[in-house]
């Protein structure tokens, strides 16, 4: 049997055989198509790698050799004995890249490039860089210039321009390659395109020769068919020849036609049949359909008692959960409307209720039906009539179904009443066991948002309280790793807003940003380390970068018997620490300042002891020694009157004085001590300076800031004293052209003890106490001080007084009245022999009859012998029966003597209990001796012998 033959018999084969002529066809095409392309591009591959090798050589090269030359100019330039080393190195390089470049050379200009480059590396690496270099190292660089000039500068450049043109000259064949690659391709595509032309040519002469033997029989056979579908007659006509599966069809659909037409009637009674079954299945399908429904109502109930136990879990927040059970309770239980009340706090939820509605079961819970729940603890319905209200637009009668539930805590106490209604059908008794058993779960789900609320409460509770100790506080686990931080700790290490020391940071993340926060942090993370593995006994001082003094320490947290974690708390000892350094730097003041006086009052009264001296001599030391003296008492005074401030014992006598005399004193007064080139000039713009005020404490705070504007300008200048007046206040402003006061030392300026750290105004020296006693006087007037200054250029300190619109006339002191004399007797107590005798000399000296006691039992009996005008008293006597206290008590006591003024001359300052026994005035020691005998005068001149016991202050 030939083929031929063979594929006729068969239309499936006569297809396969196409098939396969196509696939032959398209093989023998793709083949010769793939073998082109791949000999093209295997060919322009070779080509191309070739020529990239060549040129990353050759660039490679000349970057060696530009480093090379970079290298030896830049150890000529900076002696880098490094760069020298990097130099002949890359000249090594340069030569391996020579030699490999020689083996990939294949054109004429290929091996011309790898002659000029042995040629050039031979003299430039062999020849004038080596020479350069012992130039350069003997010093003569002359040398090492003239090689670059004699050829050697030209002929580097020379080589490096034909290493660039070689670069280019291959990039310009790489792109004359890529351009014949892509004519190569053009012209394969053109041919292919040809061949797909051919291809489809040929198919659509086999398709149409097998569309004229299998299509047309088909379509015979199609309408054919369709003539016996409609019940007509039908003849197929099939070529007789033909030996395939058509002409087998043929006689096959013949044997179907007669087999159809005897099976009709068969197919006929079994139509009937099914008919009838067919009713029977409506019928089961109606009744699925209704248990459907019943399934779909049971899911969707299921659906909203999901719903309501998600509602009641998913949230701890009291609010949301209250509108969720009624919501879905409602929709559960097909309730119309509803309500939940909580009993301990009136919290409520509602749903289909007004506000007013919902008030209103709130305000009548309690009066029935509470009553009923309390007592059976379980569900009951109501039903009553609909009322007015509630119809709507509805004339009959209606009724409604009230549903109460109680929701019971797990001790079986009432926690919240549940009221639904329905306006429909009634509550069943499946429906009230199903309340219970959702109040249950209702009633857990509300004890657990109790409990979450009183955690909450703690928690805010215990952070508020962490927020609002000045302690920084930080908790961190084992680990290191932050549990919780106070908002004092985040302030005091720069992290306001949490961001770096967050809850749950690792312990590398926090410690590397403490670090960055603190200055010499090794002790600090030392400390840190030690403390987390095991308690520290000691803390640990650490200092920030912006002048803070940390100090901190840490103690163990458990839980039970197990650590939980350690707290460090951050103290912020800044002002401690630099009130201990004032303190440090106020005692070795102090001790210069203190010493200093003392070493010349020793010294020059050394001198008038051993030696016998002029009399121009001894009154020039007594001058030194007393000028000491005072120096010495001021400096006391300073200490005695903080102390005072402090304590808010500092008394004052407030009386009306005059500004202008005072500051006229102060400054004639400190005029000797400024130098020839200080300038003090007094401006009044005042008509009237009065003002309410302790005059002697007003001096003073003048004084200390003239002093201050002389003591503080040591070049001299113009220092200004100027009285105004502006707005009901006096105002006295003390300008110098002095030091200025830093920026940063203005808002420490009247600190106690503080100095500016500065090496102009040590040598100058001072304790620190000055502006500190000029505050407290000036807050004790109701007054304040300004400061106005520019560093380099000087300083205005301007007092600020309260004005006072008295007659001066009648407020100043008549000083000629108190400086008369009169020949008094004044009795003197004082157990220090050597001040008594200067109180006695004193006192003579101003016209009075003094006589003088040691002891208190012996003064007691003169004065009751010899009543004198007035007494001087000392407290502390070393009698160890009567003391000054003791002595004024029995003055006071007798009839006699009652009425003689006692002035008080003492170290301890009690003013209160001097006032208690009649005191009108204090003096402390040390004291002017002159302004005893001033106010013995005034006492008796001015107010008589009527018992005053005075109490001078120092002036």
């Amino acid at each position: 049997m030939n083929i031929k033959s063979y594929l006729r018999k068969s239309i499936s084969r006569q297809f396969v055989a196409l098939i396969c002529f196509f696939i032959l066809l398209f093989l023998i095409g793709g083949i010769l198509l793939v073998f082109e392309q791949e000999r093209i591009n295997n060919q322009y591959v070779e080509t191309r790698s070739t020529l990239v090798e060549k040129t990353t050589i050759v660039r490679d090269l000349n970057n060696h050799l530009d480093k090379a030359m970079f290298d030896a100019r830049g150890y000529f330039a900076f002696k880098n004995s490094d760069m020298k080393q990097s130099s002949i190195e890359e000249g090594i390089e340069a030569q391996k890249l020579i030699d490999q470049f020689n083996v990939v050379a294949v054109t004429e200009d290929d091996y011309l490039l790898v002659s000029e480059l042995k040629s050039f590396h031979d003299y430039y690496f062999n020849g004038i860089l080596p020479e350069a270099f012992r130039y350069f190292e003997n010093g003569d660089t002359e040398a090492v210039a003239n090689i670059a000039a004699d050829g050697g500068t030209e002929r580097s450049n020379g080589i490096k321009t034909d290493l660039n043109n070689y670069i280019l000259s291959t990039n310009d064949l790489l792109n004359k390659e890529v351009d014949h690659l892509k004519k190569q391709i053009a012209i394969l595509q053109v041919g292919f395109l040809v061949y797909i032309v051919l291809v489809i040519f040929i198919v659509f002469f086999i398709g149409r020769t097998m569309v004229n033997r299998i299509g047309k029989p088909l379509s015979d056979f199609a309408l054919a068919a369709y003539e016996i579908a409609k019940g007509n007659h039908a003849v197929i006509h099939v070529d007789k020849s033909r030996e395939d599966e058509l002409s087998t069809l043929s006689v096959a659909f013949k044997h179907m036609i007669q087999s159809i037409q005897e099976k009709e009637q068969d197919l006929t009674a079994h139509n009937e049949e099914l008919l009838a079954q067919q009713d029977e299945l409506q019928a089961q399908q109606l009744e699925l359909e209704r248990v459907l429904e019943t399934v779909q109502l049971n899911e969707e109930s299921l659906k909203r008692r999901n719903s309501l136990i998600n509602g009641i879990s998913s949230s701890l927040f009291k609010t949301d959960v209250l509108e969720s059970i009624i919501r879905n309770l409602s929709a559960v239980l097909r309730a119309d409307r509803g309500i939940i009340v909580m009993l301990e706090d009136s919290a409520y939820a509602s749903y289909g209720i007004a506000p007013e509605g919902a008030e209103q079961f709130k305000d009548y819970l309690f009066t029935g039906m509470f009553d009923r729940l309390k007592k059976d603890k379980a569900p009951f319905i109501l039903t009553r009539e609909l009322s007015v209200q509630e119809k709507g637009y509805h004339l009959e009668k209606g009724y409604v179904h009230d549903l109460y539930i109680p929701v019971l805590n797990a001790k079986d106490d009432i926690i919240a009443v549940i009221m639904l209604s329905r306006f429909s059908d009634a509550f069943t008794t499946f429906d009230k066991e199903e309340f219970i058993s959702l109040a249950k779960q209702i009633g857990i789900s509300l004890e657990k948002i109790y409990l979450f609320e009183q955690t909450e409460k703690d928690r805010v509770l215990n952070r508020d309280i962490l927020n609002t100790v000045q302690e920084g506080i930080q908790l961190v686990s084992d680990s290191g790793e932050i549990i919780l931080v106070n908002k004092k700790f985040s302030s005091l290490v720069g992290d306001p807003k949490e961001t770096v020391f967050y809850v749950g940071c690792s312990w590398d993340e926090w410690m590397k940003y403490l670090q960055m926060q603190f200055v010499e942090t090794e002790e600090l993370l030392d400390f840190m380390e030690a403390s987390i593995k095991e308690k520290q006994q000691q803390s640990c001082v650490a200092f920030t970068k912006d002048g803070k003094v940390i100090n901190i320490y840490m103690e163990e947290l458990h839980r039970g018997t197990d650590k939980f974690g350690s707290v460090f708390v951050y103290r912020d000892i800044t002002k401690e620490y630099e009130v201990d350094r004032m303190k440090s730097e106020f005692v070795s003041t102090v001790s210069h300042e203190l010493r200093t006086p003392l070493a010349s009052i020793l010294g020059f009264t050394e001198l008038m002891i051993n030696r016998d001296l002029k009399v121009e001599k001894q009154k020039k030391y007594l001058n030194t020694i007393y000028g000491e003296a005072k120096r010495l008492t001021s400096l006391i005074n300073d200490f005695l009157d903080v102390q005072r401030m402090e304590a808010g014992k500092q008394a004052y006598e407030k009386k009306y004085i005059e500004l202008l005399p005072i500051v006229e004193r102060v400054k004639d007064h400190l005029q000797i001590n400024a130098t020839s080139t200080h300038t003090i000039s007094v401006i009044n713009k005042l008509a009237e300076s009065v003002i309410l005020g302790d005059k002697a404490k007003v001096e003073q705070v003048i004084t200390n800031i003239l002093s201050n504007a002389i003591k503080y300008s040591p070049d001299g200048g113009k220092i200004e004293i100027k009285l105004y007046e502006d707005s009901q206040q006096i105002k006295l402003a003390i300008s110098d052209e002095g030091l200025g006061i830093p920026e940063s030392a203005m808002d420490k300026l009247f600190t106690k003890f503080y100095r500016v750290d500065n090496s102009d105004r040590r040598k100058i020296g001072g304790t620190g106490l000055g502006l500190a006693i000029v505050q407290e006087i000036m807050n004790a007037h109701d007054g304040k001080v300004i400061v106005e200054s520019e560093y380099g250029k000087g300083s205005t300190f301007i007092l600020v007084f309260p004005a006072a619109k008295v007659v001066s006339a009648n407020i100043m002191e008549n000083d000629q009245q108190m400086e008369q004399r009169q020949h008094y007797k004044v009795l003197v107590v004082e157990d220090d022999v050597s001040l008594g005798e200067l109180i006695v000399h004193e006192l003579q000296d101003n016209g009075f009859q003094v006589t003088y006691f040691q002891n208190g039992q012996e003064a007691i009996k003169y004065l009751a012998e010899n009543p004198p005008d007035a007494v001087v008293l000392d407290i502390m006597l070393q009698d160890d029966q009567l003391d000054g206290w003791e002595i004024m008590k029995k003055l006071k006591e007798s009839e006699q003597l009652k009425y003689i003024p006692v002035i008080v001359s003492t170290a301890l300052d009690e003013k209160e209990k001097g006032i208690s026994l009649g005191a009108m005035d204090y003096l402390v020691k040390p004291y002017p001796p002159s302004e005893l005998s001033k106010s013995i005068i005034q006492t008796l001149l001015k107010m008589g012998k009527v018992g005053q016991v005075l109490i001078p202050k120092d002036n």
